[in-house]
């Protein structure tokens, strides 16, 4: 069995006998649902892939391969009237420059344009009656041409488009002038790419133009595109294509096996192995209409390629490719609601709800009006930094982190965001290795104490409790090289604080499996004004009748919740459990127990 990582080229992944999950069975209802359709996905989620299917399944002249490509696959055996029908050409305006003025943004599209109809020209020469014209310094008229060409044969044009929203992310990324006058030079009034979809909605209209299929990560572009471009259908939403792309449970599963039977591997292996899977990649749900759930593909098969490879788990869960979507966290975090919505989300205790997902917004939106909830929630839910969660009772549609991988990329920018010099990654390194290793949390309160509470602003006393203190500790903590780690853990029926478990196939090591649990004590309820709290050592903190009511509430649960651990993990002997207690956001108490 051979991993297609990092491969999006369907030949390739059928002739050299990759291994393939097969999606060819939702062709038919993609022909049902339009003739110009958008789907959406989180980057590195198998659209590539998706677009090169379709391109080899309906390329008239891939007719005398199908039974080749597909004839293994759900739809060799029953084919659509439409397979080998079309003409095909592709596009990925990943592949075209943004930079420069307007004007060499445009000569930029009409090159990649040209280029791409011109090896068109010559993947269809055999069939084409007359020549492409091909005008270098028009490539819409260019696009005419190969048009007026295929109208001679008979066969209608199926038009893919990757990434077409990678210059609207480009600007959402940078947010600087320059990128805004950019994007003004393809999205408004005239803009080249605005005459471009205006052109494609008038070839669709009799001149050939079969067939459109569109992807990208969101919407972003879609209202500056409305007025040249509103005939295509979202399908992203719907639940027959909530696993278009993304591997499901039951794929998984097979996989493991297969793995485990080269490996010489116990049945036990594939359940621990679909267990760290499950944690860390799956959870993704795109549709509101459906309870199904799937898995990263990328983060995936490179697990699944490194645990074959090695019969072992990779030692670095998160895959570099997802290193990018640091830069969405950064954006979000910029946004005026975009802080406490990345708090909001990592704490897990109040759900981030919004009525509806914000599916049209463009370039004065983005840079001008005022980002609500709504819409920052709908851009991490583009992203894949949040995943639907289900719906209140209300209606609202409830948002949360979909897994453990995503969940890092949060511990990380809010790190970021509280000590953005970072120049105490050594201190926080030692701190947290005295816990992990010989079970001692005083450095890290102490660090707590000395940086993280400097630096809250007078704003977050409005909401500070103690899941501000455990989110605080979460994004010092993480560390999903040695452990699973989960915020509010459920475990039958009750809610653990932290919990940090060793991964199992780090058990050999010396490391202590922890849990925590958080209280807080207000400065109003403690009595004390924030100075007299800094000048009072530890036992007089201790003393204080509000912190030995809120710790003997902590040791009550943390009694409960080891009990409840060892059920649900097994024999725990290193497990260590500690109770935290902030007093405001100055000082921290805390008391520990094997």
């Amino acid at each position: 069995m051979k991993f297609p990582y990092g491969i999006s080229d369907f030949d390739a992944l059928i002739t050299e006998k990759y291994y393939y999950v097969d999606r060819t069975d939702r062709i038919p209802l993609l022909e049902d649902a339009g003739k110009q359709l958008l789907f959406l996905r989180p980057r590195r989620f198998g659209k590539s892939l998706l677009l090169s299917m379709l391109e080899n399944y309906y390329d008239l002249n891939q007719a005398d391969r199908f039974e080749q490509l597909f004839g293994g696959l759900a739809i060799g055996k029953n084919p659509t009237a439409g397979h080998n029908r079309y003409f095909v050409l592709k596009w990925d305006f990943s592949e075209v420059s943004p930079l420069g003025d307007g004007e060499e943004i445009k000569r930029n599209l009409y090159v990649y344009l040209n280029d791409r109809i011109g090896a068109f020209s010559r993947h269809y020469k055999e069939i084409l009656p007359d020549p492409i014209r091909i005008d270098d310094r028009d490539a819409l008229s260019s696009f005419r041409s190969l048009l007026d060409a295929i109208q001679q044969t008979g066969h209608p044009l199926y038009l893919l488009i990757d990434e077409y929203d990678n210059f609207a992310n480009e600007l959402m990324m940078g947010h600087r002038s320059a990128e805004e006058s950019r994007y003004q030079a393809l999205l408004s009034g005239e803009g080249c790419m605005k005459a471009l979809f205006k052109t494609i909605k008038a070839a669709a209209g009799g001149r050939g133009l079969g067939k459109v299929f569109i992807t990208g990560v969101s919407p972003v572009a879609m209202s500056d595109l409305t007025s040249a471009y509103n005939v295509a259908e979202n399908i992203y939403l719907l639940p027959q294509f909530n696993a278009l792309c993304g591997f499901q449970e039951a794929e998984i599963a097979r996989v493991l096996s297969e793995i485990a039977g080269e490996c010489d591997l116990p049945q036990s292996k594939v359940d621990e192995a679909l267990s760290m899977m499950r944690t860390f990649y799956n959870g993704y749900r795109f549709s509101r209409r459906t309870e199904e759930q799937v898995y990263n593909p990328t983060l995936a098969l490179y697990f699944l390629k490194i645990f074959q490879r090695d019969c072992r788990y990779p030692d670095r869960i998160l895959d570099s490719n997802l290193a990018m979507d640091r830069g969405k966290m950064h954006y979000i975090s910029r946004l005026p609601e975009g802080r406490q919505l990345i708090f909001d989300a990592l704490a897990e205790t109040a759900s981030v709800t919004i009525f509806e997902l914000a599916d049209r917004f463009g370039v004065e939106d983005i840079l001008y009006t005022p980002k609500d909830t709504g819409f920052v929630a709908s851009l991490l839910y583009y992203f894949g930094i949040l995943t639907l969660g289900g719906v209140t009772p209300f209606g609202e549609l409830i948002l949360r982190i979909p897994n453990l991988v995503i969940r890092k990329l949060y511990a990380e920018q809010i790190q970021e965001m509280l000590l953005p010099e970072g120049r105490d990654g050594d201190l926080v390194r030692r701190a947290a290795e005295a816990l992990y290793q010989r079970g001692d949390l005083q450095p890290l309160c102490d660090f707590v104490e000395q940086k993280y509470f400097k630096v809250f602003s007078n704003r977050d006393y409005a909401w500070s409790n103690e899941l501000t203190v455990k989110t605080a500790f979460l994004t010092l903590l993480f560390n999903d090289t040695l452990y699973i780690m989960e915020s509010e853990a459920e475990i039958e029926r009750g809610h653990a604080d932290l919990t940090m478990i060793v991964r199992p196939d780090r058990r050999q090591y010396r490391i202590l499996d922890i849990l925590i649990e958080f209280k807080f004590v207000s400065l109003k309820e403690a009595g004390l004004d924030g100075k007299t709290l800094e000048t009072m050592d530890r036992d007089a903190l201790r003393a204080l009748p509000a912190v030995q009511s809120k710790q003997r509430e902590a040791e009550v649960g943390l009694a409960r919740y080891r009990a409840k651990l060892k059920t649900k993990f097994g024999a725990l002997p290193r497990l260590h459990s500690f109770s935290v207690v902030a007093v405001g956001f100055e000082r921290l108490v805390f008391s520990s127990s094997e």
